[in-house]
């Protein structure tokens, strides 16, 4: 399969006529070899418009929705970024020129992202993931849907930082961006996408009579 051809379609089919104009992010998108961040069986699909496994119970968020959340972040080269179960974000900010920090909880996931990522220069951290390694980020980005957003999340942004993310709580969901101010922080939806929820991050059901 020719990889190089398929990211370039990948950028022309799914990234830049869903409105993402950034061309550092574009560049980054057209040589991030995204099928070294797939399960080795599911390399043929990393150019797809779907979600690709990484491993069970993981996947990588479709392309389109990765771009677009990256582009609501504003990254700029020079800055911090927390990539949070978001390996293929990773690549493509570290490509950019962000410093990035990759956090994983799966060490089955860690293991089939960790070799290419360490090559582009990306740190890899384990913890859980509502518990952000370090602090002080200027962007920190999700690459799954959450049902609701950890607090910690957000204090690990220095203020000025944006963090984006996808809450859904049932089939939509909707792409957040927070932005800490001096004093709490703003928030507003910057598009609808319907991705699939972080093992652990779903809704607990409550109990009804």
């Amino acid at each position: 399969m020719d990889f190089h051809a398929a990211r370039q379609n990948m950028v022309e089919s799914q990234v830049r006529v869903n409105d993402v104009t950034d061309t550092a992010l574009q560049l980054a998108m057209r040589h991030v070899s995204r099928e070294r961040l797939c399960a080795p069986s599911q390399g043929f699909a990393a150019y797809g418009d779907v979600e690709v496994a990484i491993a069970p119970g993981r996947v990588l968020m479709a392309p389109r929705d990765v771009a677009k959340l990256l582009q609501s972040l504003e990254p700029r080269a020079g800055e911090t970024a927390l990539a949070i179960a978001a390996p293929y974000a990773a690549a493509v900010l570290a490509h950019a020129g962000l410093t990035v920090t990759a956090q994983e909880a799966d060490p089955r996931a860690q293991a089939v992202v960790e070799p290419y990522l360490k090559e582009l220069g990306v740190r890899i951290e384990t913890n859980d993931l509502k518990i952000p390694a370090g602090r002080d980020y200027d962007v920190i980005v999700i690459e799954g849907a959450v049902a609701e957003l950890p607090a910690a999340w957000l204090k690990a942004l220095k203020v000025g930082g944006r963090l984006a993310v996808v809450l859904k709580d049932s089939k939509i969901g909707r792409a957040r961006l927070y932005i800490r101010l001096e004093a709490g922080f703003s928030e507003r939806e910057v598009f609808d996408s319907s991705p699939s929820t972080l093992p652990g991050f779903a809704r607990t059901p409550s109990f009804e009579f």
